[in-house]
């Protein structure tokens, strides 16, 4: 399950668990999507790329729309510009563009994260 957990600072730290408070704030969540893995009573647990967060499941907002790539997929750029390889790596963050309705991504191309976000339909898996 996938969704956006929208919180920040200013909503104060009881919805984060203490062990994760830091690197969570350090994650900058908002508009991030992040995969639900596990939940408890008082907690779940979010996974954004390779870290796990403990949050409260008060802010998490799930997605019904699963994005068509997800964290350590391997994509290549579908059509890149002539003359040029194609961009080929690891997705390593999936952001939720509200106002499209649709998730954007960047990838890691040979252990350096591409400042380009790309669109869905910009990507196949490779």
């Amino acid at each position: 399950m996938y969704g956006l957990y929208s919180w920040t600072p200013e909503y104060g730290f009881s919805y984060v668990h203490p062990a994760n408070r830091r690197s969570f704030e350090w994650l900058e969540p908002l508009g991030k999507v992040f995969e639900k893995i596990d939940e408890t009573d008082d907690w779940i647990l979010l996974r954004y790329d390779e870290q796990q967060f403990k949050v409260s499941r008060e802010l998490f907002k799930e997605l019904y729309v699963k994005p068509p790539f997800s964290f350590g997929d391997v994509v290549e750029e579908a059509a890149p510009e002539a003359g040029r390889s194609a961009h080929r790596g690891l997705i390593s963050d999936v952001f939720w563009d509200e106002a499209a309705d649709k998730a954007r991504f960047q990838i890691v191309e040979k252990k350096r994260k591409l400042k380009r976000i790309f669109e869905a339909e910009e990507l196949r898996l490779a």
